[in-house]
């Protein structure tokens, strides 16, 4: 057995893809797949604020990609939103202040539906959280689980479609974050009933360190594939090579 570290690979099924949006632009981005069975759920990830440095490799998105495959049986979709850049390449368009990423939520979410990915949720982090919640109220979406919201581009009036909606919306939110700390969270999502605000102990907004990648898994793992609650930090290399990359904890 290897230990899961930061910067473990673990074995998928990892194609590039290209995403189609209303208005005309396409979207990079990639979708990872368990090797040899069909995925469980589907994580659709949004990234945080592109401006600032987000993007589709944003290390908790890429680590979700490069751990749940194998780990719990789910498909990861990622990609860039409307003139982001990364390794993977840079979608056309340009930044839409959250406005025409709508777009750009609807395309991913097609893609799924297209593509018969299973059970799809919502998973948004910092910017990316006032994605889902604005826009990612789709009949296809299981529910959403939010990291490290900070509720400014999202309003009240979106909370109470939540609300009204009834789907399952989980917060995570850090102890030390920059923008939303757990007391105001717990009361802005009061307008939420089934709201989980979840406090994570000394955590950041940027949730580095491997402690705080392993926590936030692990409870994205407990909504989307239960059964593979709480995931492992060991891999049995019989079931195939944890290729060791760069570990990255820069993105914000």
């Amino acid at each position: 057995m290897a230990e899961i570290r930061a910067s473990s690979v673990l074995p998928a099924r990892r194609e590039p893809i290209t995403l189609h949006t209303a208005d005309g632009l396409e979207l990079v981005g990639e979708l990872a797949m368990p090797v040899d069975r069909p995925p469980v759920a589907t994580l659709v990830c949004l990234h945080p604020l592109p401006t600032h440095g987000g993007m589709m490799d944003s290390h908790v998105i890429r680590k979700a990609s490069f751990r749940l495959p194998a780990l719990a049986d789910v498909a990861v979709l990622r990609f860039n939103t409307r003139g982001t850049t990364s390794e993977r390449g840079t979608s056309q368009g340009e930044f839409g202040e959250g406005e025409t990423e709508r777009f750009d939520v609807a395309a991913a979410l097609e893609f799924t539906e297209y593509h018969d990915l299973p059970r799809p949720w919502l998973l948004g982090w910092s910017f990316g959280t006032e994605l889902a919640l604005r826009w990612g109220r789709d009949p296809l979406v299981e529910g959403v689980i939010l990291l490290s919201p900070p509720l400014r581009r999202a309003t009240d009036q979106d909370l109470d479609a939540w609300a009204a909606d009834g789907r399952p919306v989980v917060a995570l939110v850090p102890e030390l974050d920059d923008y939303l700390r757990p007391p105001e969270a717990r009361e802005r999502f009061k307008r939420v009933p089934q709201a989980e605000v979840i406090a994570v102990d000394d955590a950041k907004h940027l949730w580095v360190g491997e402690p705080y990648v392993r926590i936030v898994l692990n409870e994205i793992v407990k909504r989307v594939a239960p059964q593979a609650s709480p995931l492992p930090n060991e891999w049995d290399a019989d079931e195939g090579d944890a290729d060791q990359g760069d570990a990255d904890t820069r993105m914000t």
